[in-house]
């Protein structure tokens, strides 16, 4: 059956489902959409997903919208497919993928959607938003630098789902100005280089716009 990943490349949530998919070895077709057009608000994509916000992940005949929702779909569904990313103790792994949604991920979004999206959908970068989040993420990393001079990975020993979600996010920073806020801490930098060097995340990223 055809795999289609409805999205943009340059969207953080369609890059997390670029990344799950291709850290599992599958084909898949990106179907780009086109939001200045207002194609995610046009009938036969609100069929897909009724809130019009991409990305939107086909298999076969069923589908899934939200990105963490489809990064947890693919790794179950094809969890004997390439790495094993539910292979950590249920208890760290659900921790940590609950953390990334809740801690990181809502002062993260803020700075990299100034420092990484917005210029590339033409609009201007606020800096007082950059700085005030990046205060707010700083105490947060701080919690994550404590945590990985203990532990290889966020969920234990092993790559796991609770790692790849990060990724998007840490990329587009890392293409800006304010990636010191990773480099800086040495146990989240190593970690940093660590997950980025995997070919599946190489193969995602040399087609982003960033």
């Amino acid at each position: 059956m055809a795999i289609k990943l409805h999205g943009q490349p340059w969207s953080n949530n369609t890059v997390r489902a670029m990344a799950v998919l291709n850290e599992k070895g599958l084909d898949y077709e990106l179907c780009p959409v086109d939001l200045r057009a207002g194609g995610h608000k046009k009938p036969e994509f609100l069929a897909l997903n009724a809130f019009g916000q991409i990305p939107v992940f086909q298999d076969g005949d069923g589908s899934v919208f939200e990105s963490r929702a489809i990064t947890r779909y693919v790794a179950t569904r094809y969890k004997e497919t390439g790495t094993d990313l539910l292979s950590a103790s249920s208890a760290a792994l659900e921790t940590w993928l609950q953390v990334e949604g809740s801690q990181f991920n809502p002062p993260m979004f803020r700075i990299i959607f100034e420092l990484g999206i917005k210029p590339l959908i033409g609009m201007s970068t606020n800096m007082s938003v950059v700085e005030n989040e990046s205060d707010k993420i700083g105490t947060v990393l701080d919690v994550y630098e404590a945590h990985l001079a203990k532990n290889k990975y966020l969920a234990g020993d092993e790559f796991t789902l609770a790692d790849l979600n990060h990724m998007p996010e840490i990329y587009i920073l890392s293409k800006s100005a304010k990636f010191d806020l990773i480099d800086s801490r040495p146990h989240l930098k190593a970690w940093w280089e660590d997950i980025s060097a995997r070919p599946a995340w190489e193969k995602t990223a040399v087609s982003l716009p960033f």
